[in-house]
């Protein structure tokens, strides 16, 4: 599935969050599967938890980061898609 903007995620049922110190991890109960994301991934995170969709998650992240457009769409999608991917998100298509 390819992710664009417009679509939202929802996380997992069975996914927790932590956050420690310069990094988070997700853990899905249900497989065992961890995931370990950086300061900006574990803020992203948090804002997927807010917003959902993924065109208001880069515009929160371009007002707090100093970081060009092109690379936070571009870097947001990557990490939606190993989210998707990993099952720890659900991806719901714009329209859908």
């Amino acid at each position: 599935m390819s992710l664009s903007l417009d679509d939202a995620l929802t996380i997992a049922p069975d996914v927790m969050f932590r956050n420690l110190n310069d990094e988070a991890v997700l853990l899905d109960l249900k497989t065992g599967t961890y995931f370990g994301l950086n300061d900006v991934g574990a803020r992203t995170w948090e804002l997927i938890l807010e917003h959902g969709r993924l065109s208001q998650v880069a515009d929160r992240l371009m007002q707090e980061f100093d970081v060009d457009r092109m690379a936070v769409e571009r870097d947001l999608l990557v990490l939606a898609g190993q989210l998707v991917a990993r099952q720890l998100a659900v991806a719901k298509p714009h329209g859908g």
